[in-house]
């Protein structure tokens, strides 16, 4: 019994783990339907790509519990039999989701059919911006967008310098939809105008082929960016080969389009292409061999040179890899839904009564939602669309194979290492091998064939005063146009510098505003305008300016009047210097003149110091200097003394004796810089007094304003504009054309100024500066430039050679030879009062050796006062006895007395007679004599 349950339960688990295999062995079916036109290029390539891809994939991941099962259709490259492949994927074959179509526009329709029946739909090769997620919420982009080139035509028509770039495209979904982002990103980068544009369709004839290159030969653009389907680009080659237009000087740049299919093209060499940049793995080089064997065995009849794994065939391959992973990803439940389309109201070929799809939504969410490492890179579907890193720069070399030259990225631009920015601009690329094997950039111009002369307009009937400025004379009798002048010649000379040949030719304008001329420029009576015009806002928003060739900005002229009668007043004196100075001098009179009393106060008694009695005054002391033995001035004196001293080197009258060094030094510093002050105050007082003080009328722009003066401008200028905009009335503004006009209105006051611009106001004033002078600067125009319409390459191409000709010193030389050393209207102004800076550095020296001298003499005195103290201790010992009382000595004597006596003519004087005992003995038998200090020696 125990047998037959063991070997019950043996063969309970041997079956179990039979359905175990039974059913992972049996993963779930996901169908999925793929659009193609099978004969064509990218046909060929999906049909080998995508098995192999999905092939690939379950043997990575041999556990899959879903399998795509590819349900292929050609659709021939026709719209109609795209729609109607899809719609029998989506309602007889039960399809979840469609990769293709392969065409943009094949994927435009069956995209919207997708997004009514909400069954996703995924592209590999369909790169036109014409068809994106935006317009169809379940169509996904497994490949690059056209779109995403046109900045990287741009950074090569500014590297290059390309400023005209003609693109030849198909006239198509595919082509027509480019030329718009490629136009913004030229005029964004300010790189190239797009002056003509080559639409071909894709049934175009031979004969058409070939009159539309003649054309594009015969004119002066050399840089063509082809965007067309691989057939087409084909015979446009062929076509411009024939006509000679792959030769040297020519510059041709493919799309990615072309360049993913370089096999099937067969471009010329020289020929610049745009790719994906696919980083290079062991992994991509194991496809790409597998790849290029398997194609071989699929398509043995195509030529070997379409083995090539371009980008259609990578972006195809992880297309296949996404669709696959997003399968894996869905539910049980949304696997076991049934497929196709639900709740449908019409017939399986009724559009509008199409169902939906089940399991459509987390389908597309799943694939969205995919990531992974693929053959080109990192997988990321951002907003339906695949992120493209960079782009590789590819050289067409002359046995078709391609040659990398650098990468452009949106972060860095144009770089000749992926990732990383270059260090100079011209190293950003690589060496290229351009068309007829030059290694010379080609410009992009040439003199063309049938083009007619650009037509430069000149101002007519320019005064005589400003000839040297412009001017234009016509033969009367042979009708030639002769131009001159500064501006013509600036002009002829940043033409000659061009790198290519501009032919032009004058024409005369009648005598007009040039606001007018602008407009005749922008509407395309004259091609240019070169004339002495302003750079302005306003005209800006019209034309084209080159950089000024000449700086320029808005003043004013006006007459001189003397001031001097009846502005003299009591304080006149003063005027001189400035009530800075004033202070700052007095402050030094009295600084010098303290240091020197400091100095010599102690040992000059004309300073201050005691009087010794000498024998000429003994005897004749008097009741007011009877304190001692020597005299002293009192302080009120001293401080006289002091203030008259400093004051008196202003004329140079001191009288006292100095008997320092250091006074000396502080004195002879002082008298030097006195006498500088003193010469100036009289020089700047004799000016006053009679140079002429010429003041303008009207000091500035707004007392022109406030004031009831006419004011003048110049005809055809935009200044009387400018003036009526600033608030200034219109009947106040008067419009003159010749200089002497202007000064014969100014001087008989029938206006008050004059408003114009400074090279003008350079050219009066050199010949009425007596009269007249400029006030009033103001920086308010952008200089004189040229005119051209609006988007003109001679506009960036010009600046470039204005500013050669200012950094050689060629335009000074133009202007020096027009117009002379060109100085501002001298100035008749005199010179304003003196202030202290003008003097700076002369009270610092006097103050810095005052200041020194006087710190030299508080040191030497500190140590002599040191030195003296012990001596006068020691003296003062022996002498106290003697200052008391005045002792004399009296033979036989006993006794003492006291006595007064009077001195002749000195007052009273009290003597005292001490005994003898108390009289000390004397060397000699002699008396000693000790006046107290209340006493005087007599």
């Amino acid at each position: 019994m125990t047998g037959d349950v063991r070997l019950l339960l043996l063969l309970v688990g041997f079956a179990a783990c039979l359905l175990a295999t039974s059913s992972r062995a049996q993963p779930t079916e996901a169908k999925v339907g793929l659009i193609i036109d099978a004969d064509s290029p990218v046909g060929k390539i999906a049909t080998t790509t995508i098995p192999m891809a999905l092939e690939d994939f379950y043997a990575a991941f041999p556990n899959s519990t879903a399998r795509v099962n590819i349900l292929q259709h050609d659709s021939g490259g026709d719209v109609v039999a795209a729609a109607s492949a899809a719609l029998q994927l989506m309602t007889s074959q039960g399809a979840r989701a469609i990769l293709g179509p392969q065409s943009s526009v094949e994927s435009a329709f069956v995209a919207g059919l997708a997004t009514q029946a909400e069954l996703p739909v995924v592209s590999f090769s369909s790169t036109s911006p014409s068809v994106s997620p935006a317009t169809a919420r379940f169509f996904s982009r497994a490949a690059q967008s056209d779109a995403a080139q046109a900045g990287t035509v741009a950074a090569l028509a500014t590297l290059f310098g390309w400023r005209r770039v003609v693109p030849i495209y198909q006239d198509d979904d595919y082509g027509a939809a480019f030329v718009p982002f490629l136009v913004d990103a030229l005029a964004s980068a300010r790189a190239a105008e797009v002056p003509y544009r080559c639409a071909l369709p894709a049934d175009t004839s031979p004969d058409a082929l070939a009159a539309e290159m003649y054309r594009m030969e015969s004119e002066q653009t050399r840089v063509f960016v082809l965007h067309a389907r691989a057939a087409l680009a084909r015979r446009v080659f062929a076509a411009a080969e024939e006509a000679g237009m792959t030769g040297e000087g020519y510059v041709w740049v493919i799309t990615q389009g072309i360049t993913g299919l370089l096999g099937s093209v067969q471009p010329p060499q020289g020929v610049i292409g745009l790719a994906p940049y696919v980083p290079t793995t062991p992994r991509l080089r194991d496809v790409k061999k597998r790849w290029a064997q398997r194609y071989i065995r699929d398509h043995p009849d195509d030529d070997l040179s379409h083995a090539v794994l371009g980008c259609y065939a990578v972006w195809a391959y992880d297309a296949a890899w996404a669709m696959a992973s997003a399968a894996e990803r869905l539910s049980a439940a949304d696997l076991s839904t049934q497929p196709g389309l639900v709740n449908g109201a019409g017939g399986p070929t009724d559009i509008s009564g199409l169902g939906k799809s089940a399991s459509g939504e987390n389908f597309l969410q799943a694939i969205n939602d995919t990531k992974f490492e693929g053959l080109g890179g990192r997988f990321d579907l951002v907003d339906g669309e695949l992120v493209v890193p960079a782009y590789r720069v590819l050289n067409i070399m002359d046995d078709g194979k391609e040659r990398g030259v650098g990468f452009w990225s949106p972060a860095y631009g144009l770089t000749r290492h992926v990732g990383r920015r270059s260090d100079k601009p011209d190293g950003a690329l690589a060496p290229v091998i351009w068309p007829g094997e030059s290694t010379v950039r080609p410009s992009g111009w040439v003199q063309p064939t049938n083009a007619r002369k650009l037509r430069v307009a000149v101002p007519g009937n320019v005064s005589d005063s400003y000839r040297s400025i412009l001017h234009l004379e016509v033969d009367s009798v042979t009708n030639q146009t002769t131009a001159g002048g500064f501006v013509i010649e600036v002009f002829e000379a940043a033409v000659r510098l061009l790198p290519y040949a501009l032919p032009f030719e004058y024409v005369k304008a009648e005598s007009q505003p040039y606001d007018n001329l602008i407009l005749g420029v922008e509407n395309g009576t004259f091609d240019a305008a070169v004339a002495d015009m302003t750079i302005t806002a306003d005209r800006a928003a019209h034309v084209d300016f080159t950089l000024p060739y000449m700086s320029s900005d808005i003043a004013m002229v006006v007459p001189l009047r003397d001031q001097r009668g009846g502005n003299f007043t009591w304080f006149f004196f003063l005027k001189p210097l400035s009530s800075d100075l004033w202070l700052v001098s007095a402050a030094f009179f009295l600084f010098t003149g303290f240091v020197v009393w400091a100095i010599e106060h102690r040992d000059n008694g004309e300073f201050g110091a005691e009087v010794e009695i000498t024998p000429s005054n003994k005897g004749k002391l008097t009741p007011t200097n009877q304190a001692g033995t020597k005299g002293k001035l009192t302080p009120s004196n001293q401080v006289g003394t002091l203030v008259y001293f400093g004051f008196s080197t202003l004329v140079f009258s001191h009288r006292e004796k100095l008997t320092s060094n250091l006074s000396r030094l502080v004195v002879v510093i002082w008298v030097f810089v006195v006498l500088i002050l003193q010469s100036s105050y009289t020089a700047s007082l004799t000016s006053m007094l009679t140079v002429p003080r010429v003041e303008p009328t009207i000091a500035d722009y707004l007392a022109l304003l406030r004031g009831t003066e006419k004011v003048g401008v110049m005809n055809n200028s935009f200044t009387g504009e400018a003036l009526t905009r600033s608030g200034f009335p219109q009947a106040r503004i008067m419009r003159y054309s010749t200089a002497r006009s202007f000064q014969e209105a100014l001087l008989n006051k029938s206006i008050g100024a004059v408003v114009n611009e400074t090279p003008y106001f350079n050219i009066f004033l050199k010949t009425y500066s007596d009269n007249f002078t400029m006030t009033d600067q103001r920086n308010m125009t952008g200089g004189l430039g040229f005119a051209f319409p609006k988007g003109s390459p001679y506009v960036t191409d010009l600046s470039r050679a204005i500013m050669n000709l200012t950094e050689s010193d060629e335009i000074n030389k133009i202007q020096r030879k027009w117009f002379g050393d060109l100085k501002d209207g001298d100035s008749q102004f005199t010179s304003g009062s003196l202030n202290f800076k003008s003097f700076g550095s002369l009270f610092l020296l006097t103050g810095v050796t005052s200041l020194v001298c006087c710190v030299v003499h508080l040191i030497f005195n500190f140590y002599a006062d040191n030195r003296r103290q012990p001596a006068q201790q020691i003296t003062s010992r022996h002498s106290s006895r003697r200052e008391a009382h005045c002792v004399i000595e009296m033979a036989g004597s006993q006794h003492s007395a006291s006595s007064s006596y009077t001195s002749e003519g000195s007052g009273s004087m009290e003597m005292v007679i001490l005994p003898s005992d108390e009289i000390e003995p004397f060397t000699g038998g002699q008396r000693e004599e000790a006046v107290s200090p209340t006493h005087q020696r007599a």
